[in-house]
């Protein structure tokens, strides 16, 4: 019987290549993989604060329009009179907290200034670009197509009355 011949191979020997680009490949699809769920993981993110920031806005909408319909006819001076009206002697609460801007996080808001000098509004900071450009609620439709953030101004307006001077018009029908 003749002994088996091994032949001798080097530290490296054929398979050595082809395992490095197997592991370079699986490490390029993880890699990539990773990315994609960065990417999907970030829109979520930003879709969720978006939502937040509507919520928010709305809510501080909502606080100056009672504000300013709960007594003489102004708007407040500043966002802490939400939280205590300092027109009344008891606690009168329009908001429970001053909320954080969700999109740049912090408690600081652009304001929209009334012709009394009070605040008739919020909006952020943001000079972001918005995802949400449509659909939005009736309430917020100047909001559609706007450029960024900042455009979208949370803002109290009273109805405008019918007074003796200007009457309302009647309906017409046909």
């Amino acid at each position: 019987m003749r002994p088996l011949r091994t032949r001798a191979r080097g530290a490296h020997g054929s398979g050595a290549g082809f395992t490095y680009l197997t592991a370079l490949f699986i490490v390029a699809i993880l890699a990539g993989g990773l990315a994609l769920i960065g990417e999907v993981w970030h829109t979520t993110t930003l879709r969720e604060k978006e939502a937040e920031l509507l919520y928010v806005g709305n809510q501080y909408r909502k606080a100056i329009e009672r504000y300013y319909l709960n007594g003489p006819r102004q708007y407040p001076r500043a966002l802490a009179d939400l939280l205590k009206d300092p027109r009344k002697a008891g606690t009168e609460r329009y908001l429970r907290r001053i909320y954080v801007d969700p999109i740049t996080g912090k408690d600081e808001w652009g304001r929209g200034n009334a012709p009394d000098g009070g605040i008739m509004g919020v909006h952020s900071l943001s000079a972001e670009r918005p995802l949400k450009s449509a659909e939005f609620r009736t309430r917020d439709k100047e909001f559609e197509n706007t450029e960024k953030y900042s455009d979208w101004k949370f803002v109290f307006t009273p109805a405008l009355q019918a007074t003796p001077e200007t009457p309302a018009k009647p309906a017409t029908t046909r």
